[in-house]
């Protein structure tokens, strides 16, 4: 039997991939696609792409009516605006999925410090489980009622430090990403600053050191290391449609590290992992373009710095392809399921 899949907010990027995701998928199918929308739109029209593969009409968010028809929820909503909808679809005796930013911070008080808004959700909060495949503990997400999908440059900057902290071979402290993301990464609206004539033949720098996915960054990473870790976050805006590159750099604890200790630290890691790909070569965004992959490599340079670089698309493995991977450990599928 499939999995019946409902998207809230589809009309944005991260439900446009979803649904492409769950087309090919072989053990679910888009049911029910609800909309915020006082017009609601038939899908096809707001995407022709999708014309003869998806023509549902939007419907208005009712929890009742969405649980009488899908098992899962996967909210592509505004970040704040997503909790208004999550109690009610828990209680509906769904299963959901936020792409959202409303449940990956664990502290009521830091999202409502970095996001400038009070929680009203706290009590589900409590419950959310961070859904990072590679680094959370997958049975934590297969018995979850509430996934937080992570945000797109968390899962890089995460993957690609985790395991050095793992093995205590690089510094908790003076880390930095430096990281670049296509314009997609900044939704669907119009915004002055992303029109085409402006962002042409631009790259510049934004939200330096109180960008709202820093603390999300080294809440994972401190989990991961069993103490605080900080990190100094500057994203980049790239002229590209998708894709996203970090560039970290982190001190080695101890002057006798090798290349060779980083690189067998990463494959220890992720030898085992489908989507993440430990390379030699540099990472590229053309590589990963439209797959769910994220690739790492790391460098130690002759003066002793340690240098990660990892690239993944921003809407598949940042975004929607993860949700989709959380999916399939919470309904124990392949976790593969529509993503190769």
């Amino acid at each position: 039997m499939s999995i019946r899949a409902a998207i809230l907010g589809p009309t944005g990027y991260t439900g446009y991939w979803l649904i492409e995701l769950l087309l090919r998928h072989p053990g679910a199918k888009v049911t029910y696609l609800a909309s915020a929308r006082e017009e609601l739109p038939n899908i096809a029209a707001e995407f022709p792409a999708l014309m003869g593969r998806c023509e549902l009409a939007c419907k208005p968010i009712d929890a009742e009516a969405i649980a009488h028809d899908a098992d899962v929820a996967f909210l592509c909503l505004p970040h704040k605006a997503a909790m208004a909808y999550v109690p009610g679809l828990l209680d509906a005796g769904l299963r959901v999925v936020d792409l959202s930013a409303d449940y990956r911070l664990a502290d009521a008080e830091l999202y409502e410090t970095t996001y400038h808004t009070p929680h009203e959700d706290r009590a589900n909060l409590e419950h959310a489980v961070y859904g990072l495949p590679e680094l959370t503990d997958r049975q934590r997400i297969a018995e979850a009622d509430l996934i937080a999908n992570p945000g797109c440059y968390p899962t890089a900057a995460a993957l690609g430090i985790a395991p050095l902290l793992q093995r205590s071979l690089v510094s908790s402290e003076n880390i930095v990403i430096n990281a670049a993301s296509g314009v997609s990464g900044a939704g669907r609206s119009a915004k002055p600053h992303l029109h085409f004539p402006e962002l042409v033949d631009s790259y510049f720098a934004y939200g330096c050191g109180d960008h709202r996915h820093q603390p999300e960054i080294e809440q994972t990473l401190s989990a991961v290391k069993g103490g605080d870790v900080e990190v100094l976050f500057v994203p980049h805006l790239l002229p590209i449609e998708r894709g996203i590159l970090e560039t970290i750099y982190l001190d080695p604890l101890d002057e006798d590290v090798t290349e060779d200790d980083l690189f067998e630290a990463f494959e220890d890691a992720y030898g085992d992992e489908t989507f993440v790909r430990v390379r030699s070569e540099m990472p590229n965004v053309k590589h990963v373009r439209g797959t769910n992959f994220c690739d790492i490599t790391v460098r130690l340079t002759p003066r002793g710095k340690v240098v990660v670089f990892a690239a993944e698309d921003n809407m598949i493995k940042g975004a929607s392809g993860q949700a989709v991977q959380n999916m399939n450990i919470m309904f124990a599928q392949e976790e593969t399921a529509g993503l190769l």
